[in-house]
This record gives structure tokens, C-alpha cells and sequence, in this order.
């Protein structure tokens, strides 16, 4: 799984009016050294979900 984060200060990233997007893997490719190189591309809102107890 991948959490992407961002750390530290300076300049915004995204405005204040930025709305959450479901993002799905169009392309990734791993380098000899281990490192994966990903693509993302929007695919729409976000989904939720709930957790169900007793399962």
C-alpha cells in the first residue's frame, strides 16, 4: 500500500477550495534498485466505507 504524505512548510500544495479524488494506478515500474516509479490518474469521487462489527 502506499500513504503519500507531505511533510514540512513553504508554499501550499493545494488551494483552499481542493476537493478530495479517488486516484486508480495507470502505470508503475520498479527500478534495478528497488525503487517503484508510479502513475495515478483521478478517477472520480471519493468512495467510503464501514466497517462492520462481528466479522
Amino acid at each position: 500500500m502506499t500513504f503519500p504524505l507531505v511533510l514540512g512548510r513553504g508554499k501550499r500544495l493545494f488551494g483552499d477550495n481542493a476537493q478530495a479524488s479517488a486516484f486508480i494506478l495507470e502505470r508503475s515500474i520498479s527500478t534495478p534498485g528497488g525503487v517503484l516509479i508510479t502513475r495515478y490518474a483521478r478517477s472520480g469521487k471519493v468512495r467510503t466505507g464501514a466497517f462492520d462489527e462481528g466479522e
